[in-house]
């Protein structure tokens, strides 16, 4: 069977969720299938990264996404006219649909599969240029989220009134754009319950399609190796890029509302927030926000605490997967957590509240063996419920036809 794989990111290095839910299940797919890797790239891919993928597919090939202002005012003016979703819009790009028509018309298809809703456009082209020549492939999209809900968080997060109403209409287009690309794909599959649930939740009068079966993230739990000296770090970290407005939102209401009192317990302690484009009010004393990170293996070796203060987002955080199987004690709000198996008090912690997280985080730093238990406690959780090498065969059944 022939796979035409479709990605908005280069799915290596594993920098970022996305690109971990997508390399490996490239990578269960690639046992099995004759897989081609069809993948947006930016700058900081390297030739390195297209080498290592090659390792297991057939074939890559890239399209450069470029970022512009230009570009961003001209996508948010489609969508004006057109009613389809500024984060669909944004992601047009005449050199991708060109790729693909070139190289659909030398090569044939069983399945498309396309990774998170952002390539859905492109899937439905190369589906209807496969058509044009008598094949009919099965069409396959992985919804990493019930998108709709990131806007309709940011919405409901936001205190400025121009924002709360941009957000809100970004989910109300999000809503029927994402209804419509469930319905016209033949297989749907969600990270977790709660985004399957919500995405059904779109569908009115009778017009529900079959429930979408879930496959959660997975890491290579075996492969992680603890962080060594958890019983003497001291710092407080969260790694994740800040120009997802999430992430960005979630680490400034932490800064904003939790560190000082946190720091003013434990001035020895630092909060280390490391990802693309931190804002620039978390930079205040005792926090270090350095951006992106290549290696940020130094960072997790002088944590004691992990923390995912997010107010908005769906799907899985991966974070939590990667702290837990480095043996970090975490703090998550309970939206930070949402779709991941675990339980409170024995392998997170969960708060909800400024008072909450500073509590939660004052536990761990002064409690040794409240930190060695959640830590042990997490990595069981991860090797058993959350290794790709065990969870994802359940993809071949997504494959039959």
């Amino acid at each position: 069977m022939r796979v035409l794989f479709l990605s908005q990111v280069l799915p290596y290095p594993l920098d970022a969720g996305p690109k971990v839910r997508a390399y490996y299940v490239l990578r269960h797919l690639a046992k099995n299938y004759d897989v081609t890797l069809v993948s947006f790239v930016r700058d900081s891919d390297t030739p390195d990264s297209i080498a290592h993928l090659k390792q297991y597919v057939s074939n890559v090939l890239t399209v450069k996404m470029t970022r512009s202002k230009v570009r961003e005012v001209k996508a948010l003016a489609k969508s004006a006219v057109t009613g389809i979703p500024l984060l669909i819009t944004r992601d047009e790009v005449a050199e991708m649909q060109q790729l693909l028509a070139d190289h659909l018309k030398t090569n044939i298809y069983d399945v498309i599969h396309t990774d998170q809703i952002w390539m859905a456009p492109y899937a439905q082209f190369a589906a209807q240029q496969l058509a044009s020549s008598g094949h009919t492939a099965q069409t396959v999209i992985d919804k990493h989220n019930a998108v709709f809900l990131v806007p309709q968080r940011m919405a409901d997060a936001s205190s400025n009134p121009a924002v709360k109403l941009l957000f809100k209409r970004e989910d109300r287009l999000m809503r029927r754009y994402e209804a419509q690309v469930c319905k016209d794909f033949d297989k749907v599959v969600a990270l977790t319950p709660d985004d399957s649930a919500a995405m059904l939740s779109l569908y009115k009068n009778g017009d529900t399609p079959a429930p979408f079966p879930t496959i959660p993230i997975c890491i290579d739990a075996g492969a992680s190796t603890p962080v060594s000296g958890l019983e003497t770090a001291k710092n407080v970290f969260f790694i994740g890029g800040m120009h997802w407005p999430p992430n960005a939102d979630g680490v400034r209401w932490f800064v904003e509302t939790a560190w000082g009192k946190v720091y003013a317990q434990f001035p020895n302690a630092q909060f280390d927030a490391i990802g693309k484009n931190p804002p620039a009010s978390i930079k205040v004393e005792g926090v270090d926000a350095p951006g992106f990170v290549i290696d940020p293996d130094i960072y997790w070796q002088q944590a004691r605490v992990f923390v995912v203060p997010l107010r908005a987002g769906g799907g899985m955080r991966v974070k939590i997967l990667t702290a837990w199987a480095k043996g970090v004690p975490i703090v998550s709000t309970t939206i930070g957590a949402e779709g991941i198996n675990y339980t409170d008090g024995k392998d997170i912690l969960i708060a909800d509240t400024p008072e909450e997280f500073v509590s939660a985080i004052s536990k761990i730093l002064l409690d040794d063996d409240l930190a060695a238990s959640l830590a042990e406690a997490g990595r069981k959780t991860v090797s058993e419920q959350y290794d790709w090498n065990v969870i994802y065969p359940q993809w071949d059944a997504v494959y039959e036809r």
